[in-house]
């Protein structure tokens, strides 16, 4: 491999990261090896060593930059919004009509890798604590308007994301509803949120 040109520090640093990022999302996070980042950024493993002693970290970095894109994506989306019954049921079928299927591989991978990597563990804690916030402030909503009848929000939520993110896991084996995820989910959650059936559909 021929050398890789000179780069500001920063910059290198940065694009080892990107490599990273887009490699995991390509083929899942334990893809993200010294060896993989090099490949996927034409360049050296000692260099990518140099850059990022730890490997622990760049993984970590890696699943932080993809999942931290998609809950900002699913914030602009759900901006726009009226109310939270539209809110919940846009936030359904955009989770779980298996266009973001690569994101999932990587929440699956982290929940995984992060029992021997305590940096990965801790970013998976704080994006799961992100995503729990985003759906809280939506049942809040809805119930401080009497749109959902529930008795502690913050559980609903927890359960909420809880349901989305095992059918997520179970479709990447194309095991139970498959394509017919949002649907099947959309009458649970109704009954949980206390909305009448077919609200969400």
């Amino acid at each position: 491999m021929s050398r890789a040109p000179r780069r500001p520090p920063e910059e290198r640093r940065a694009e080892l990261a990107a490599a990273a990022r887009d490699l995991a999302l390509a083929e899942g996070l334990a893809a993200v090896t010294l060896r993989g980042v090099a490949t996927r950024a034409g360049v050296t493993p000692a260099l990518v060593a140099h850059y990022h002693p730890a490997m622990d970290q760049l993984v970590a970095s890696a699943f932080t930059a993809v999942v931290a894109a998609e809950l900002a994506d699913l914030r602009r989306l759900l901006a726009g919004l009226a109310d939270a019954e539209e809110r919940i049921a846009a936030l359904l079928r955009t989770l779980l009509d298996g266009t973001r299927d690569d994101v999932t591989l990587v929440w699956v991978e982290a929940w995984a890798l992060g029992r021997r990597n305590e940096a990965l563990a801790q970013a998976v804690r704080d994006q799961m604590d992100a995503w729990q916030a985003l759906i809280l402030a939506i049942v809040e909503e809805g119930a401080a308007g009497g749109r959902f009848a529930v008795d502690d929000p913050a559980q609903t939520a927890w359960q909420l994301l809880g349901m989305i993110d095992g059918l997520n896991a179970q479709a990447l084996v194309r095991w139970g509803a498959g394509g017919e995820r949002g649907p099947v989910l959309a009458r649970a959650v109704e009954g949980l949120l206390g909305l009448r059936s077919g609200a969400l559909a």
